[in-house]
Protein backbone atom coordinates (compact mmCIF):
# COMPACT_ATOMS: atom_id res chain seq x y z
CA UNK A 1 0.00 0.00 0.00
CA UNK A 2 1.10 3.13 -0.64
CA UNK A 3 1.15 6.50 1.26
CA UNK A 4 -0.26 9.95 0.12
CA UNK A 5 1.49 12.30 2.82
CA UNK A 6 -0.69 15.75 2.60
CA UNK A 7 -1.22 18.95 5.15
CA UNK A 8 -4.93 19.47 5.42
CA UNK A 9 -6.29 22.52 5.05
CA UNK A 10 -6.33 25.41 2.83
CA UNK A 11 -8.32 28.46 1.85
CA UNK A 12 -8.69 31.74 -0.22
CA UNK A 13 -7.89 35.42 0.14
CA UNK A 14 -8.31 37.09 -3.15
CA UNK A 15 -8.26 37.16 -7.15
CA UNK A 16 -5.00 38.48 -9.03
CA UNK A 17 -5.69 39.46 -12.87
CA UNK A 18 -2.86 39.73 -14.66
CA UNK A 19 -2.46 40.52 -18.83
CA UNK A 20 -0.48 37.84 -20.24
CA UNK A 21 -0.69 39.57 -23.93
CA UNK A 22 -2.33 41.90 -26.10
CA UNK A 23 -5.12 40.63 -27.83
CA UNK A 24 -7.39 41.28 -30.89
CA UNK A 25 -11.15 41.73 -29.59
CA UNK A 26 -11.92 39.32 -32.96
CA UNK A 27 -9.37 36.57 -31.14
CA UNK A 28 -11.13 36.73 -27.95
CA UNK A 29 -14.53 36.29 -29.05
CA UNK A 30 -13.68 33.26 -30.60
CA UNK A 31 -11.15 31.90 -27.49
CA UNK A 32 -12.00 28.41 -26.56
CA UNK A 33 -11.30 29.49 -23.08
CA UNK A 34 -14.11 28.03 -21.27
CA UNK A 35 -13.74 24.91 -23.19
CA UNK A 36 -10.53 24.49 -21.69
CA UNK A 37 -11.56 24.96 -18.36
CA UNK A 38 -14.71 23.05 -18.77
CA UNK A 39 -12.68 20.40 -19.75
CA UNK A 40 -10.38 20.51 -16.67
CA UNK A 41 -13.57 20.65 -14.59
CA UNK A 42 -14.50 17.18 -15.92
CA UNK A 43 -11.14 15.59 -15.90
CA UNK A 44 -10.60 16.23 -12.52
CA UNK A 45 -14.31 14.74 -11.62
CA UNK A 46 -13.76 12.00 -13.50
CA UNK A 47 -10.38 11.35 -11.35
CA UNK A 48 -12.23 11.80 -8.39
CA UNK A 49 -14.75 9.23 -9.31
CA UNK A 50 -12.22 6.79 -10.75
CA UNK A 51 -9.48 6.53 -8.21
CA UNK A 52 -11.91 5.07 -5.50
CA UNK A 53 -12.89 2.49 -7.70
CA UNK A 54 -9.40 1.51 -8.29
CA UNK A 55 -9.50 0.05 -4.83
CA UNK A 56 -8.93 3.51 -3.30
CA UNK A 57 -5.82 4.21 -5.79
CA UNK A 58 -3.35 2.52 -3.74
CA UNK A 59 -1.94 0.11 -6.50
CA UNK A 60 0.59 1.99 -8.29
CA UNK A 61 -0.65 2.46 -11.62
CA UNK A 62 -3.72 4.10 -10.25
CA UNK A 63 -2.03 6.68 -8.00
CA UNK A 64 0.26 7.54 -11.42
CA UNK A 65 -2.72 7.83 -13.12
CA UNK A 66 -4.38 10.35 -10.52
CA UNK A 67 -1.41 12.34 -10.99
CA UNK A 68 -1.38 12.92 -14.44
CA UNK A 69 -4.36 13.46 -14.66
CA UNK A 70 -4.27 15.73 -12.43
CA UNK A 71 -0.85 17.13 -14.71
CA UNK A 72 -2.97 17.77 -17.57
CA UNK A 73 -5.78 19.01 -15.73
CA UNK A 74 -3.46 22.07 -14.38
CA UNK A 75 -1.78 22.46 -18.26
CA UNK A 76 -5.71 22.88 -19.26
CA UNK A 77 -5.97 25.86 -17.25
CA UNK A 78 -2.54 27.12 -17.67
CA UNK A 79 -3.62 26.83 -21.60
CA UNK A 80 -7.00 28.54 -20.77
CA UNK A 81 -5.35 31.73 -19.14
CA UNK A 82 -2.67 32.09 -21.80
CA UNK A 83 -5.61 31.66 -24.51
CA UNK A 84 -8.02 34.14 -22.63
CA UNK A 85 -4.65 37.02 -22.54
CA UNK A 86 -4.88 36.59 -18.83
CA UNK A 87 -4.42 35.03 -15.44
CA UNK A 88 -6.84 35.16 -12.70
CA UNK A 89 -5.39 33.34 -10.20
CA UNK A 90 -7.27 33.31 -7.09
CA UNK A 91 -4.45 33.40 -3.70
CA UNK A 92 -4.80 31.66 -0.74
CA UNK A 93 -2.82 32.71 2.18
CA UNK A 94 -3.01 28.70 2.48
CA UNK A 95 -0.66 28.34 -0.10
CA UNK A 96 1.90 29.69 2.27
CA UNK A 97 2.23 26.72 4.77
CA UNK A 98 1.21 24.57 2.02
CA UNK A 99 4.60 25.51 -0.13
CA UNK A 100 6.97 25.37 3.04
CA UNK A 101 5.47 21.90 4.04
CA UNK A 102 6.32 20.83 0.50
CA UNK A 103 10.18 22.61 0.50
CA UNK A 104 10.30 20.43 4.04
CA UNK A 105 9.68 17.31 2.48
CA UNK A 106 12.50 18.41 -0.97
CA UNK A 107 14.62 19.78 1.96
CA UNK A 108 14.62 16.33 4.17
CA UNK A 109 15.45 14.62 0.62
CA UNK A 110 18.35 16.36 -0.68
CA UNK A 111 19.68 16.33 2.73
CA UNK A 112 19.47 13.01 3.03
CA UNK A 113 17.72 13.19 6.50
CA UNK A 114 15.75 9.88 5.64
CA UNK A 115 16.57 6.38 6.20
CA UNK A 116 14.47 5.54 3.26
CA UNK A 117 15.14 8.39 0.22
CA UNK A 118 12.61 6.39 -1.99
CA UNK A 119 9.85 6.59 0.16
CA UNK A 120 9.97 10.29 0.91
CA UNK A 121 10.88 10.86 -3.48
CA UNK A 122 7.23 9.03 -3.38
CA UNK A 123 5.48 10.63 -0.80
CA UNK A 124 6.48 14.09 -2.60
CA UNK A 125 4.89 13.23 -5.68
CA UNK A 126 1.56 12.04 -3.85
CA UNK A 127 1.80 15.27 -2.23
CA UNK A 128 2.12 17.24 -5.01
CA UNK A 129 -0.65 15.65 -7.12
CA UNK A 130 -2.98 16.47 -3.90
CA UNK A 131 -1.50 20.13 -3.68
CA UNK A 132 -2.11 20.40 -7.61
CA UNK A 133 -6.19 19.22 -7.29
CA UNK A 134 -6.48 22.01 -4.20
CA UNK A 135 -4.87 24.09 -6.55
CA UNK A 136 -7.01 23.51 -9.53
CA UNK A 137 -10.53 23.09 -7.26
CA UNK A 138 -10.06 26.73 -6.00
CA UNK A 139 -9.02 28.13 -9.82
CA UNK A 140 -11.76 26.19 -11.84
CA UNK A 141 -14.38 26.57 -9.62
CA UNK A 142 -13.94 29.95 -8.06
CA UNK A 143 -16.17 31.72 -10.92
CA UNK A 144 -18.27 28.20 -11.70
CA UNK A 145 -21.69 29.78 -12.80
CA UNK A 146 -24.80 28.01 -11.48
CA UNK A 147 -25.00 25.23 -14.09
CA UNK A 148 -22.02 23.81 -13.20
CA UNK A 149 -22.80 23.39 -9.44
CA UNK A 150 -26.10 21.62 -10.53
CA UNK A 151 -24.09 19.32 -12.38
CA UNK A 152 -21.18 18.82 -9.63
CA UNK A 153 -23.70 18.67 -6.61
CA UNK A 154 -25.93 15.23 -8.28
CA UNK A 155 -22.71 14.60 -9.59
CA UNK A 156 -21.42 13.68 -6.14
CA UNK A 157 -24.86 12.51 -4.86
CA UNK A 158 -24.94 9.90 -7.77
CA UNK A 159 -21.34 8.73 -6.45
CA UNK A 160 -22.54 8.52 -3.28
CA UNK A 161 -25.35 6.45 -3.62
CA UNK A 162 -23.94 4.34 -6.69
CA UNK A 163 -21.13 3.49 -4.26
CA UNK A 164 -23.32 2.99 -1.14
CA UNK A 165 -25.38 0.77 -3.40
CA UNK A 166 -23.02 -1.06 -4.53
CA UNK A 167 -20.98 -2.19 -1.16
CA UNK A 168 -24.80 -3.31 -0.07
CA UNK A 169 -25.26 -5.71 -3.09
CA UNK A 170 -21.88 -6.78 -1.38
CA UNK A 171 -23.34 -7.86 2.12
CA UNK A 172 -26.52 -9.10 0.41
CA UNK A 173 -24.82 -11.32 -1.90
CA UNK A 174 -22.02 -12.85 1.05
CA UNK A 175 -19.57 -12.50 -1.61
CA UNK A 176 -15.90 -12.43 -0.66
CA UNK A 177 -14.08 -10.65 -3.10
CA UNK A 178 -14.39 -7.34 -4.82
CA UNK A 179 -16.21 -7.12 -7.94
CA UNK A 180 -16.36 -10.81 -7.38
CA UNK A 181 -12.71 -11.84 -8.79
CA UNK A 182 -9.81 -9.88 -6.34
CA UNK A 183 -9.08 -11.27 -3.38
CA UNK A 184 -8.15 -9.58 -0.17
CA UNK A 185 -6.15 -10.70 2.45
CA UNK A 186 -8.40 -11.16 5.54
CA UNK A 187 -11.97 -10.89 3.44
CA UNK A 188 -13.04 -7.62 5.47
CA UNK A 189 -13.14 -5.52 2.19
CA UNK A 190 -16.16 -3.03 1.84
CA UNK A 191 -17.03 -1.57 -1.52
CA UNK A 192 -14.23 -1.00 -3.95
CA UNK A 193 -11.67 -0.73 -0.50
CA UNK A 194 -9.59 -3.38 1.41
CA UNK A 195 -10.25 -1.90 4.56
CA UNK A 196 -14.03 -0.46 5.73
CA UNK A 197 -12.59 2.27 7.23
CA UNK A 198 -10.96 3.79 4.39
CA UNK A 199 -14.39 3.34 2.30
CA UNK A 200 -15.73 4.82 5.57
CA UNK A 201 -13.63 7.93 5.27
CA UNK A 202 -14.47 8.42 1.77
CA UNK A 203 -18.34 8.32 2.28
CA UNK A 204 -18.15 10.88 5.29
CA UNK A 205 -16.73 13.59 2.64
CA UNK A 206 -19.51 13.05 -0.29
CA UNK A 207 -22.58 12.67 2.57
CA UNK A 208 -22.29 16.33 3.88
CA UNK A 209 -21.65 17.67 0.05
CA UNK A 210 -24.71 15.02 -1.43
CA UNK A 211 -26.99 16.05 1.89
CA UNK A 212 -26.77 19.92 1.97
CA UNK A 213 -26.56 19.96 -1.74
CA UNK A 214 -30.33 18.54 -1.28
CA UNK A 215 -30.83 21.02 1.42
CA UNK A 216 -29.97 23.96 -1.39
CA UNK A 217 -32.19 22.33 -4.08
CA UNK A 218 -35.02 22.07 -1.46
CA UNK A 219 -37.50 25.02 -3.27
CA UNK A 220 -36.01 24.40 -7.13
CA UNK A 221 -36.73 20.63 -6.67
CA UNK A 222 -39.96 19.02 -8.08
CA UNK A 223 -42.00 17.34 -5.28
CA UNK A 224 -41.26 13.58 -7.19
CA UNK A 225 -37.73 14.58 -7.34
CA UNK A 226 -36.87 15.52 -3.95
CA UNK A 227 -38.01 12.23 -1.95
CA UNK A 228 -35.42 10.36 -5.19
CA UNK A 229 -33.00 13.07 -4.18
CA UNK A 230 -33.12 11.99 -0.18
CA UNK A 231 -33.32 8.36 -0.85
CA UNK A 232 -30.20 7.99 -2.97
CA UNK A 233 -28.82 10.17 0.11
CA UNK A 234 -29.96 7.32 2.71
CA UNK A 235 -28.30 4.47 0.94
CA UNK A 236 -25.14 6.28 1.20
CA UNK A 237 -25.23 7.02 4.94
CA UNK A 238 -26.88 3.44 5.46
CA UNK A 239 -23.63 1.70 4.18
CA UNK A 240 -21.27 3.83 5.94
CA UNK A 241 -23.23 2.55 8.64
CA UNK A 242 -22.87 -0.93 7.31
CA UNK A 243 -19.13 -0.93 7.18
CA UNK A 244 -18.54 -1.11 10.91
CA UNK A 245 -15.83 1.85 11.27
CA UNK A 246 -16.14 3.02 14.60
CA UNK A 247 -14.20 6.24 13.41
CA UNK A 248 -16.86 6.43 10.63
CA UNK A 249 -19.77 6.21 12.81
CA UNK A 250 -18.03 8.60 15.36
CA UNK A 251 -17.52 11.42 12.57
CA UNK A 252 -20.91 11.15 11.20
CA UNK A 253 -21.88 12.17 14.72
CA UNK A 254 -19.73 15.40 14.54
CA UNK A 255 -20.51 16.04 11.02
CA UNK A 256 -24.37 16.08 12.47
CA UNK A 257 -23.16 18.00 15.04
CA UNK A 258 -21.78 20.37 13.18
CA UNK A 259 -25.06 20.84 11.10
CA UNK A 260 -26.65 20.91 14.05
CA UNK A 261 -24.75 23.82 14.86
CA UNK A 262 -25.31 25.86 11.74
CA UNK A 263 -28.85 25.81 12.95
CA UNK A 264 -28.27 28.34 15.80
CA UNK A 265 -25.80 30.34 13.83
CA UNK A 266 -25.56 31.99 10.58
CA UNK A 267 -28.13 30.70 8.77
CA UNK A 268 -31.82 31.83 8.59
CA UNK A 269 -34.88 30.90 9.24
CA UNK A 270 -35.78 29.32 6.22
CA UNK A 271 -32.53 27.95 5.51
CA UNK A 272 -32.34 26.30 9.27
CA UNK A 273 -35.92 24.58 8.07
CA UNK A 274 -34.14 23.07 5.49
CA UNK A 275 -31.46 21.89 6.80
CA UNK A 276 -32.83 20.17 9.46
CA UNK A 277 -35.62 18.93 7.30
CA UNK A 278 -32.70 17.20 5.00
CA UNK A 279 -30.56 15.98 7.61
CA UNK A 280 -33.29 14.64 10.04
CA UNK A 281 -35.06 12.70 7.22
CA UNK A 282 -31.55 11.03 5.59
CA UNK A 283 -30.95 10.03 8.97
CA UNK A 284 -34.28 8.75 10.11
CA UNK A 285 -34.72 6.97 6.83
CA UNK A 286 -30.71 5.66 6.80
CA UNK A 287 -31.16 3.87 10.41
CA UNK A 288 -33.96 1.98 8.92
CA UNK A 289 -32.60 0.55 6.36
CA UNK A 290 -29.22 -0.08 8.52
CA UNK A 291 -31.25 -2.12 10.94
CA UNK A 292 -32.89 -3.91 8.33
CA UNK A 293 -29.39 -4.65 5.98
CA UNK A 294 -27.25 -5.60 8.96
CA UNK A 295 -27.11 -9.25 9.70
CA UNK A 296 -25.52 -7.76 13.24
CA UNK A 297 -21.60 -7.57 12.38
CA UNK A 298 -21.78 -3.93 11.54
CA UNK A 299 -23.71 -3.17 14.64
CA UNK A 300 -21.85 -5.58 17.04
CA UNK A 301 -18.68 -3.09 16.08
CA UNK A 302 -19.73 -0.56 16.32
CA UNK A 303 -20.15 -1.29 19.68
CA UNK A 304 -17.28 -1.55 20.70
CA UNK A 305 -16.62 2.29 19.62
CA UNK A 306 -14.96 2.88 22.73
CA UNK A 307 -13.00 0.33 23.36
CA UNK A 308 -9.32 0.96 22.01
CA UNK A 309 -7.68 -2.06 20.01
CA UNK A 310 -5.74 -2.63 16.86
CA UNK A 311 -7.44 -3.24 13.81
CA UNK A 312 -7.07 -7.21 13.43
CA UNK A 313 -7.18 -7.42 16.77
CA UNK A 314 -3.56 -7.95 17.40
CA UNK A 315 -1.82 -7.93 20.53
CA UNK A 316 -0.64 -3.73 19.36
CA UNK A 317 -3.74 -1.32 20.16
CA UNK A 318 -3.58 1.88 18.88
CA UNK A 319 -2.45 3.70 22.24
CA UNK A 320 0.78 1.40 21.79
CA UNK A 321 1.18 2.92 18.14
CA UNK A 322 0.58 6.68 19.54
CA UNK A 323 2.72 6.12 22.32
CA UNK A 324 6.04 4.69 19.84
CA UNK A 325 4.85 7.63 17.49
CA UNK A 326 5.38 10.30 20.41
CA UNK A 327 8.62 8.44 21.52
CA UNK A 328 9.68 8.69 17.49
CA UNK A 329 9.00 12.80 17.61
CA UNK A 330 10.61 12.93 20.87
CA UNK A 331 14.38 11.07 19.27
CA UNK A 332 13.71 13.79 15.94
CA UNK A 333 11.98 16.50 17.35
CA UNK A 334 12.72 19.08 14.66
CA UNK A 335 12.84 17.47 11.51
CA UNK A 336 11.39 14.70 12.16
CA UNK A 337 12.72 10.66 10.44
CA UNK A 338 11.55 12.30 6.88
CA UNK A 339 8.23 12.60 5.12
CA UNK A 340 7.10 8.72 4.04
CA UNK A 341 9.70 7.06 6.47
CA UNK A 342 7.41 6.52 9.43
CA UNK A 343 7.25 2.89 8.24
CA UNK A 344 10.74 1.99 7.79
CA UNK A 345 11.47 4.03 11.32
CA UNK A 346 9.08 2.07 13.36
CA UNK A 347 10.78 -1.29 14.33
CA UNK A 348 13.11 0.54 16.75
CA UNK A 349 10.18 2.27 18.12
CA UNK A 350 7.93 -0.98 18.63
CA UNK A 351 6.69 -1.58 22.10
CA UNK A 352 5.16 -4.56 21.78
CA UNK A 353 6.60 -7.94 19.58
CA UNK A 354 3.80 -9.08 16.52
CA UNK A 355 4.16 -10.99 13.34
CA UNK A 356 2.36 -7.92 11.73
CA UNK A 357 4.38 -5.06 9.87
CA UNK A 358 3.23 -1.77 10.95
CA UNK A 359 3.26 0.50 8.27
CA UNK A 360 1.40 3.54 9.79
CA UNK A 361 0.30 5.13 13.17
CA UNK A 362 -3.19 5.02 12.74
CA UNK A 363 -3.75 8.34 13.64
CA UNK A 364 -2.42 11.37 10.62
CA UNK A 365 -1.60 13.67 12.56
CA UNK A 366 1.34 12.01 15.11
CA UNK A 367 2.97 10.48 12.09
CA UNK A 368 2.63 13.44 10.50
CA UNK A 369 4.62 14.97 13.53
CA UNK A 370 7.05 11.97 14.00
CA UNK A 371 7.90 12.22 9.94
CA UNK A 372 8.13 15.85 10.05
CA UNK A 373 9.56 17.09 13.20
CA UNK A 374 8.12 20.18 15.29
CA UNK A 375 8.38 22.66 12.03
CA UNK A 376 5.96 20.12 9.93
CA UNK A 377 3.80 20.34 13.09
CA UNK A 378 3.62 24.01 13.36
CA UNK A 379 2.91 24.09 9.88
CA UNK A 380 -0.09 21.66 10.07
CA UNK A 381 -1.51 23.67 13.25
CA UNK A 382 -1.20 27.10 11.32
CA UNK A 383 -3.06 25.74 8.09
CA UNK A 384 -6.10 24.19 10.65
CA UNK A 385 -6.34 27.43 12.29
CA UNK A 386 -6.74 29.02 8.73
CA UNK A 387 -9.46 26.27 7.51
CA UNK A 388 -11.79 26.73 10.01
CA UNK A 389 -11.13 30.76 10.47
CA UNK A 390 -12.18 30.48 6.31
CA UNK A 391 -14.32 27.67 5.87
CA UNK A 392 -17.28 28.69 8.35
CA UNK A 393 -17.04 32.33 7.57
CA UNK A 394 -20.00 34.94 5.84
CA UNK A 395 -22.42 31.91 5.85
CA UNK A 396 -26.08 34.16 5.30
CA UNK A 397 -24.00 35.17 2.24
CA UNK A 398 -22.91 31.72 0.88
CA UNK A 399 -25.90 30.04 1.76
CA UNK A 400 -27.77 32.20 -0.97
CA UNK A 401 -27.10 30.20 -4.11
CA UNK A 402 -26.31 26.89 -4.62
CA UNK A 403 -22.90 26.49 -4.85
CA UNK A 404 -22.54 28.53 -1.09
CA UNK A 405 -24.45 25.01 0.35
CA UNK A 406 -22.21 22.65 -1.77
CA UNK A 407 -18.99 24.44 -0.31
CA UNK A 408 -20.47 24.11 3.27
CA UNK A 409 -21.10 20.92 2.74
CA UNK A 410 -17.15 20.24 1.89
CA UNK A 411 -16.41 22.09 4.84
CA UNK A 412 -18.19 19.81 7.04
CA UNK A 413 -16.68 16.78 4.87
CA UNK A 414 -13.18 18.14 5.54
CA UNK A 415 -14.35 18.55 9.17
CA UNK A 416 -15.41 14.83 9.47
CA UNK A 417 -12.15 13.44 7.52
CA UNK A 418 -10.17 15.20 9.90
CA UNK A 419 -11.25 14.00 12.79
CA UNK A 420 -11.45 10.81 11.06
CA UNK A 421 -7.64 11.13 11.10
CA UNK A 422 -7.55 10.80 15.06
CA UNK A 423 -7.82 7.03 14.50
CA UNK A 424 -7.01 6.18 11.07
CA UNK A 425 -4.89 7.06 8.06
CA UNK A 426 -7.35 8.12 5.43
CA UNK A 427 -4.81 10.72 4.18
CA UNK A 428 -2.66 8.77 3.15
CA UNK A 429 -5.10 6.81 0.76
CA UNK A 430 -4.65 8.59 -2.22
CA UNK A 431 -8.34 8.75 -4.11
CA UNK A 432 -8.97 9.92 -0.11
CA UNK A 433 -6.49 12.32 -0.47
CA UNK A 434 -7.23 13.72 -3.26
CA UNK A 435 -10.91 14.28 -2.71
CA UNK A 436 -10.02 15.76 0.31
CA UNK A 437 -7.81 18.31 -1.46
CA UNK A 438 -10.45 19.46 -3.84
CA UNK A 439 -13.01 19.33 -1.11
CA UNK A 440 -10.45 22.00 1.01
CA UNK A 441 -10.01 23.96 -2.47
CA UNK A 442 -13.84 23.87 -2.75
CA UNK A 443 -14.71 24.97 1.05
CA UNK A 444 -12.14 28.03 1.53
CA UNK A 445 -12.78 29.30 -1.89
CA UNK A 446 -15.75 32.21 -1.21
CA UNK A 447 -17.39 33.36 -4.88
CA UNK A 448 -14.39 35.25 -7.20
CA UNK A 449 -16.18 38.77 -7.54
CA UNK A 450 -16.38 39.08 -3.93
CA UNK A 451 -12.54 39.05 -3.31
CA UNK A 452 -11.12 40.04 -6.70
CA UNK A 453 -8.91 43.23 -6.53
CA UNK A 454 -6.78 44.40 -9.39
CA UNK A 455 -3.05 43.47 -9.96
CA UNK A 456 -0.81 45.97 -8.88
CA UNK A 457 1.29 45.13 -12.04
CA UNK A 458 0.71 47.43 -14.85
CA UNK A 459 -1.34 46.30 -17.68
CA UNK A 460 -1.28 46.35 -21.47
CA UNK A 461 -4.15 46.34 -23.33
CA UNK A 462 -4.16 46.67 -27.27
CA UNK A 463 -5.18 49.48 -29.29
CA UNK A 464 -8.26 48.76 -31.58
Amino acid sequence: MTSARIAPTLAVASVESFEVAPRRQGELAAEPVPLAFSVARVLLVVALIGAPLAFGAVVTWAWMALGLVASLALFLWATGSVWQGRLDLIWSPLYIPLAIFFLLGLAQYWAQLPLDRFETRQALVLLGADLTFFFLAAQLFASADSRTWRLFGPTVLLFAGSLGLFAILQIALGTRQIYGIVDTPSNAHFGPYVNPNHYAGLMEMLIPVAVLYIAGRYRRSSVAALPLLVVIATVAVAALLLSGSRGGLLTLVDETAIMVALLGWGARTAEKRRLAKAVAATILAAMLLFSWVDSGRASKHLALIFNIESPGGSEISRENLALDSLRMWRDHRILGVGLGNFETAYPAYQSLPTDLWIDYAHDDYLEAAAETGLVGTVLILSALALFFRLAFRDLRHRLRSEGGWIRLGAAIGCCGLLVHSFFDFNLHIPANAAWFATLAGLATTGEQSSNSRQSPWPQTRAAY
